[in-house]
């Protein structure tokens, strides 16, 4: 096992990795948990997998958990989710002196990370990882929230687990599709901060992966990143890169189209074709970049047309008096910060600009 800590002004916390740490959740727990109630929180895919043992493993340790099981899918990451998911934080009698744990991918991540930071004011939580995006990416920061009509993650807040425990084992139940919308956001740290990730991402492909290496060097250089600015409001909107696109994509398609590795895939061809094509990134990175996605199955373009994804982009929560930060890239491995116009936007994300910086990778 190897342990990442995640250390930001007001809190630090560890990160453990390693295979078939599952069966050690509750005496990494028991810290935590003290003599309280655990409060399992996952979807109904994930209890038909693990509840059973999940169940074994707390009773043999001398604490029965509760559950708390979802519909899977982004789609039921709302306001209606999160009022019945307090409805049975209440019927539970949670009490502050009790601990949630996520136990799944984003979605179950960001609503029950979203209710522990906001129910009774604040409810300790641990997240259990088991989708690829959320051991490489999201359960790690803080970032909780559920989407709103208007867009996607539009409601949160920044609540810091007590722990996160990532076992990559987890992965091999999860459907193909899903290991391979989570490798947008692994080829996303390569992109923004890891070039030789990157490079390790070329000469291989998923089965041939250290999955334990790889979870690693995605969390250590996130550790690394909200340490410096928890709040978003500098390096850490470097993470966004991609998913300017990507959210309105997503939310276009009423979240029922691409997932959410899929969408970003493409929000990151988008902008640095956009950047490329302004000569402020590299020449042949757009290209490289749109051939390592499709190596792992990840979708390089949307069908829907500019004039409907993009009004979405202009709704971006991060958006600060008419104007947004894009996180782009110079070159594979060195992320940038981009001052630009709400209206200047399309200028950098619209149709077709990496065409000519891609012929030669197809």
């Amino acid at each position: 096992m190897r342990t990442v800590t995640v250390k930001t002004e007001k809190d630090t916390y560890p990160v453990h990795i390693g295979s078939a740490i599952i069966k050690e959740l509750p005496d990494l727990a028991k810290p935590i948990l003290g003599t309280g109630k655990a409060v399992v929180i996952t979807d109904e895919n994930l209890f038909g997998f693990y509840g059973g043992r999940l169940s074994r493993i707390f009773t043999d340790s001398g604490t029965a958990p509760h559950f708390i099981v979802l519909p899977p899918g982004e789609e039921g990451k709302n306001l209606a989710a999160l009022s019945r998911l307090y409805g049975s934080l209440a019927d539970l009698d949670v009490t502050r002196d009790d601990t949630i744990i996520t136990f799944g991918g984003g979605v179950s991540g960001d609503l029950g990370g979203f209710a522990a930071a906001t129910y009774l004011r604040g409810v300790p939580y641990i997240q259990v990882a088991t989708s690829v995006i959320a051991q490489v990416d999201s359960s790690v920061g803080g970032k909780v929230g559920i989407d709103l009509e208007s867009g996607k993650n539009q409601a949160g807040s920044f609540y810091q687990p007590k722990a996160v425990i990532i076992d990559p084992d987890l992965l091999r139940t999860l459907p193909d599709r899903c290991r391979r919308d989570g490798m947008g956001e692994v080829i996303k740290y390569g992109c923004i901060r890891d070039g030789e990730l990157f490079e390790i991402l070329e000469k291989n492909c998923f089965d041939t992966l250290a999955w334990e290496d790889i979870i690693f060097r995605c969390v250590q250089a996130k550790a690394d990143i909200v340490a410096g600015d928890v709040f978003d409001k500098g390096e850490r909107m470097l993470l966004n890169f991609g998913h300017t696109f990507g959210h309105a994509v997503e939310k276009y398609y009423e979240f029922k189209h691409y997932m959410h590795g899929e969408a970003v895939a493409i929000g990151m061809v988008r902008i640095t074709a956009g950047t490329e094509a302004r000569g402020l990134t590299d020449a042949g990175t757009t290209g490289r970049l749109k051939k390592l996605l499709k190596k792992y199955g990840l979708p390089v373009e949307t069908q829907a047309a500019d004039k409907d994804v993009l009004p979405y982009v202009r709704r971006d929560k991060k958006r600060r008096s008419g104007r947004v930060t894009l996180a782009i890239i110079t070159r594979i491995g060195q992320g940038k910060l981009l001052p630009a116009d709400l209206s200047d936007i399309e200028m950098y994300l619209q149709r077709g600009l990496y065409d000519e910086f891609s012929a030669d990778t197809e």
